[in-house]
């Protein structure tokens, strides 16, 4: 079976598809375009104008944990917010670079997305389909969008080509951010980082001091349990090198009865990065980061550094050349008491979240509705 979904995205948009079939428009949207993917248990929200994935909801619970950054009413500009795509760098470019128009972070959350397939339903997955060009990198990324509509599980896969006549160091990064009021003094962050340090270290070992994840230690001496944020954000960007063959970094508030988790091969990702952000004392952000570096610098010093952990810090395409990675974002009820994720085990093609603490753990399936990373 195959129908048309539901799909609401503005007038900009559909100047950007080219085509306006199957897609219906909301008064409020009309000056930013938004393609929603609203299945039975849960309603995902990509923002063509940057690319970012803002709103992640489970249906009828009307909290957002991508809350970050929101767009104002009238802002129509393309920027990142919610969770947004680092490509072709993670961090500030070089000097002559940004002379040269690089933005920080890259192209990717600073230009329009073509929306190239609306969304439609099959076989119990709803999926879109959408590219952006990225001219100063000579870059393009084609990303496909899949949520489950039975289940509050997606997948994205995008595919980056470099388009130029030479090939080019870059680094790609995803950038989930939780705000307010999903974040709070009681919200847990885990993920199974291993060795880490804190963003800010000076050559020709920005490495150190080192720390073992969910352990923080910042260049001042200030020492921090990662897990937590209260009122000091110190460290403020701490990176870890994964083990094992999948990454995952989950944020729970347990008062609020709900986990927001992601899921990636490490192969495609093997850096997890923590920034934390407080405002008159409260938090305020974290950042649930992952990518192909965990160097937040320009790439003349990650081409001196190389490696960190005997993890790379930047990747290379070649002229011509593509390479396509993929991750899973879920959403999860949990316990108001629930003490926050010691691991994810694999149950066929599903997941199991195994609670921390002592004792027997509580197991916590992850429907994920049959889809998978490919």
């Amino acid at each position: 079976m195959h129908r048309s979904f539901p799909v609401f995205i503005s007038v900009a948009a559909l100047l950007l598809s080219g085509s306006g079939k199957g897609i219906s428009a909301r008064a409020q949207d009309v000056a930013r375009p938004t393609v929603v993917l609203r299945g039975e248990r849960a309603r995902l929200e990509i923002d063509l104008a940057g690319g970012a994935l803002g709103g992640f909801e489970r249906s009828g619970s009307g909290i957002n944990p991508l809350g970050w950054g929101v767009p104002k009413p009238g802002d129509v500009a393309p920027h990142g917010h919610g969770h947004f795509l680092c490509l072709d760098r993670w961090g500030p470019p070089s000097k002559a670079e940004g002379a040269n128009g690089m933005p920080y972070h890259g192209e990717a959350s600073s230009v329009l997305w073509r929306l190239e397939q609306p969304a439609a339903e099959s076989k119990g997955v709803l999926s879109t389909v959408m590219s952006a060009r990225l001219p100063i990198a000579g870059f393009a990324v084609h990303r496909t969008v899949q949520l489950a509509s039975g289940a509050a599980f997606f997948v994205v896969r995008e595919e980056v080509t470099n388009e130029g006549r030479l090939g080019r160091t870059y680094n790609m990064v995803q950038h989930p951010t939780i705000a307010p009021p999903f974040l709070d003094a009681s919200t847990l962050v885990d993920s199974n980082g291993g060795h880490g340090f804190a963003q800010g270290g000076s050559m020709p070992h920005p490495e150190e001091p080192s720390s073992v994840w969910p352990r923080g230690i910042d260049h001042d001496g200030t020492r921090a349990d990662l897990r937590h944020l209260t009122s000091d954000p110190r460290p403020a960007v701490s990176s870890f090198a994964i083990d094992g063959d999948w990454g995952w970094v989950t944020a729970v508030t347990p008062g609020k009865g709900l986990l927001i988790g992601y899921l990636w091969r490490t192969s495609d990702y093997p850096w997890v990065s923590l920034w934390r952000d407080c405002r008159d004392g409260r938090p305020a952000a974290r950042g649930l980061e992952f990518g192909t570096t965990g160097l937040h610098q320009p790439f003349p010093i990650l081409t001196r550094k190389g490696r960190i952990f005997d993890r790379p810090l930047f990747e290379y395409l070649d002229a011509g050349e593509s390479v396509a990675r993929s991750y899973a974002g879920f959403l999860v009820e949990v316990p108001n008491d629930f003490r926050g994720v010691e691991r994810l085990e694999r149950k066929g093609v599903d997941w199991v979240i195994l609670e921390r603490g002592p004792g027997v753990p509580r197991r916590i399936p992850v429907a994920t509705g049959g889809l998978a990373i490919r």
